[in-house]
């Protein structure tokens, strides 16, 4: 059974991308059980001289020890300014700081909603940069872009019909992918 991390990168409540993550838990397909990881909201902004002095937070070793544990991350997350969000960034910055990094071979899935019309890939194009750069192993297709996202969300749930497909085709394939690169 694959056991797949979700990352938020959105800190916002009622964030669309928040809604996605939690209709993709529910949407996960037989063999794979889908948990939300820990919050990185209160992590410090990554400096190396504190890393030096004061060794890892714990929210930072419990975000590190969740991604390493799992079989796979599914990443959620917004664009701010055409890119990653600050906090997630910060996050990743963080775990790229490990002797042993978590990210290193892990499978990791991407998804995003946005309220215009190019649906957060943008943010999407720059995390597969950033995710190269810690050695994760992406996951191509389907892709998960949810534009014009305020009319496809209704009270905190996803209502798109074809939005839910995708991500269930993404979910599967990605089961799939994460039990290749286990063998590899």
């Amino acid at each position: 059974m694959a056991q797949v991390l979700a990352i938020c990168g959105s800190l916002r409540k009622g964030s669309f991308n928040r809604q996605l993550m939690n209709a993709s838990i529910g949407l996960a397909p037989e063999g794979m059980t889908i948990k939300e990881a820990p919050s990185f909201a209160k992590m410090p902004i990554y400096n190396f001289d504190d890393q030096q002095a004061t060794g890892f937070p714990k929210d930072v070793d419990a975000f590190h020890e969740a991604v390493r544990a799992a079989d796979g991350v599914l990443i959620v997350s917004a664009e701010y300014n055409w890119s990653i969000p600050g906090g997630l960034k910060n996050a990743i910055d963080w775990l790229s700081r490990y002797k042993e990094v978590s990210f290193k071979d892990k499978p990791v899935c991407l998804q995003s909603a946005a309220p215009g019309l190019l649906g957060g890939s943008r943010m999407q194009y720059h995390m597969r940069m950033c995710m190269q750069s810690v050695d994760a192993i992406l996951f191509g297709k389907p892709e998960v872009i949810v534009n014009l996202a305020a009319s496809k969300f209704a009270d905190g749930q996803l209502k798109d019909q074809a939005a839910i497909d995708l991500i269930k085709q993404q979910l599967a394939s990605f089961a799939k992918f994460i039990e290749r690169v286990k063998v590899r």
